[in-house]
C-alpha cells in the first residue's frame, strides 16, 4: 500500500478527550473516528489491526473444534422473556419495537439464540459434543462508555457456546476454550492470566476472566509471579485429550490469582512477599460454564444413549476483539507511539522514502516495495513528499515493526537502514540484504 493513496488522517494534537494512552493513540493514528457516544467507526488502519486480531480468534477457535456461524444483531424478545433473562437484564440492554410494535432487542449476548438454533436441529447424543461460535456486533448501553473502544457501547464480540450431554463433557469443552484461549492471546504478545471470576448476568458456577498486565489497566489484580513463566500450550495441543487438558487448567488455576472483585487478602498475603504481583490488569476475555440454566428454561434436550431425554450442559466462551486492539496497545507502545507484535500489526514493514522525487531514492524505494509485495509481505510504502521528521514521526506513531529507510546518501552507495520499532534498534544493509532479511520470514 502506498502511503500516497491510504486513507490515514493523523492528529498532530493529542484529543482531549481521550483518557487513557490507548485511545489517544487511535485517535492520533487514525485507527478510529468516534461517531456518538461510546460507538466508533473503524477506520482503514484500525480495519487491518482488527481483522488480523480476529483472524488469529479463528485459527484458535478452529484448531480447538469449535464452528463458526453468524447470528443476527436484534433479536426477538420472545426468547428472552423465555429465559426469564428479559426484565432482568437491566438498562444496559437496548430495547425497540418493529413496525408491527413487536418487541425487539439489539443483543448485548447470545445464549437464547444459540440456544434456539441448537434445540431446532440437534436431537441425539450422537451429534454431542457442539461448540458453535460467532463474531458479531453487540450493543450495552453502557452508563458511562469511556476509554475508548476498550469500553463502547457497541463493540465486536466473539462468543462461542458449548453444549454436552453432561457436566463432565461440560467441563471439557471448558478446558478447550481455556487453552485456546491462552494460546489465542499469546500469539497476539499478550500474556494472559486467568482469574476466577464472577458469573454475573449469565449466570452458573464456573467462570474465569483472562487478564493481562498493563500500567494503565482499568482494575487492581493480585497473583502470584509464577504466572508470567508458566509455558503457553503449543500448536500440538491435542483438544480430544481429557486428561491433557485438565493438565493445562490445573497447572493454569494452581496458583493464586484474583481481580479486586474476587480478591482474598490473608490468601494472598501468605504467599511469600517476593512471589507476590499485585498490578493493574486489563481483562481480554471471559469463559463460563452454567450447565443448564438456559436449556431448562428453553428445552434443550437431547436423547441419550439410554434412550431418555437429557437437558444438555452449556458454557459461553468471550472475547472482544474491539478491546482486544487497545488492550494491546496499552501493554505495547512508547512515547513515539504504538508498537504492534508483528502477528497483529497493521503493517509489517513501513518503507520511509526520505527524498521522494530523487530519481535514484525512488527507483530503491520501488525495488524494495515491490520485492517485499511479491514475498507476501504487508508493507507500507511512505512515497509523500513530506520533511523526513514528519515521516519518521508517522512511522513511530503507527508502530510497524520494521523501518526500511531510504536516503540519498545511503542509496548512493546502495545501502539502506533497517530500524527495529521496538528496541530502537538500526542496522545498515545492502538492498539486497535488507529485502532477503524481510522476506526470509515469508
Amino acid at each position: 500500500m502506498r502511503l500516497s493513496r491510504f486513507f490515514l488522517p493523523i492528529l498532530k494534537e493529542n484529543p482531549k478527550e481521550a483518557e487513557i494512552v490507548s485511545h489517544r493513540l487511535m485517535l492520533r493514528a487514525g485507527m478510529v473516528k468516534q461517531q456518538s457516544q461510546g460507538i466508533y467507526t473503524w477506520l482503514p488502519l484500525g480495519k487491518r489491526v482488527l481483522d488480523k486480531v480476529n483472524a488469529i480468534i479463528r485459527e484458535e477457535q478452529n484448531r480447538s473444534g469449535a464452528i463458526e456461524l453468524l447470528m443476527p444483531t436484534l433479536q426477538s424478545a420472545e426468547l428472552w422473556q423465555e429465559s426469564g433473562r428479559y426484565d432482568a437484564y437491566g438498562k444496559e440492554m437496548l430495547r425497540i419495537k418493529d413496525r408491527q410494535e413487536r418487541p425487539m432487542l439489539y443483543g448485548p449476548t447470545n445464549e437464547e439464540m444459540i440456544t434456539d438454533v441448537f434445540r431446532s436441529f440437534v436431537k441425539s447424543y450422537k451429534d454431542l459434543p457442539l461448540n458453535l461460535y460467532h463474531i458479531q456486533l453487540k450493543f450495552r448501553d453502557e452508563i458511562r462508555p469511556r476509554f475508548g473502544t476498550m469500553r463502547s457501547r457497541e463493540f465486536l464480540m466473539k462468543d462461542a457456546y458449548s453444549f454436552d450431554l453432561n457436566r463432565e463433557g461440560a467441563v471439557h469443552a471448558y478446558n478447550r476454550m481455556f487453552a485456546a484461549y491462552l494460546r489465542t492471546f499469546s500469539r497476539m504478545g499478550l500474556r494472559a492470566i486467568p482469574m476466577r471470576a464472577d458469573t454475573g448476568p449469565i449466570g452458573g458456577d464456573l467462570s474465569h476472566e483472562f487478564i493481562i498486565l498493563a500500567d494503565t489497566g482499568e482494575s487492581e489484580v493480585f497473583c502470584h509471579k509464577d504466572f508470567l513463566n508458566f509455558d503457553i500450550p503449543g500448536i500440538d495441543t491435542n483438544f480430544d485429550d481429557v486428561a491433557g487438558l485438565k493438565g493445562i487448567f490445573d497447572k493454569w488455576t494452581s496458583r493464586y490469582a484474583a481481580t479486586s472483585e474476587m480478591h482474598d487478602a490473608p490468601a494472598f498475603e501468605a504467599i511469600p512477599e517476593g512471589e507476590r504481583l499485585s498490578a493493574r490488569g486489563i481483562e481480554v476475555g471471559h469463559i463460563f460454564y452454567f450447565g443448564t440454566k438456559y436449556s431448562e428454561a428453553m428445552g434443550a434436550k437431547v436423547q441419550g444413549p439410554d434412550g431418555k431425554e437429557h437437558t444438555v450442559h452449556m458454557g459461553s466462551y468471550g472475547i472482544g476483539p474491539t478491546r482486544l486492539v487497545p488492550a494491546i496497545i496499552e501493554a505495547s507502545h512508547d512515547e513515539n507511539g504504538i508498537i504492534w507484535p508483528k502477528s497483529v500489526a497493521p503493517f509489517e514493514a513501513i518503507v520511509i522514502n526520505m527524498k521522494s522525487g530523487d530519481a535514484a531514492c525512488d527507483a530503491a524505494c520501488e525495488t524494495i516495495y515491490g520485492a517485499l509485495l511479491n514475498a507476501g509481505v504487508d508493507v507500507l510504502y511512505d512515497d509523500k513528499d513530506e520533511r523526513a521528521g514528519a515521516k519518521f514521526a508517522t512511522a513511530d506513531l503507527i508502530g510497524a515493526p520494521v523501518q526500511v529507510i531510504a536516503g540519498p546518501r545511503g542509496v548512493a552507495s546502495g545501502e539502506v537502514e533497517i530500524k527495529d520499532r521496538k528496541t530502537g534498534e538500526r542496522e545498515t544493509l545492502t538492498i539486497e540484504a535488507a529485502i532477503n532479511r524481510l522476506t526470509s520470514g515469508n
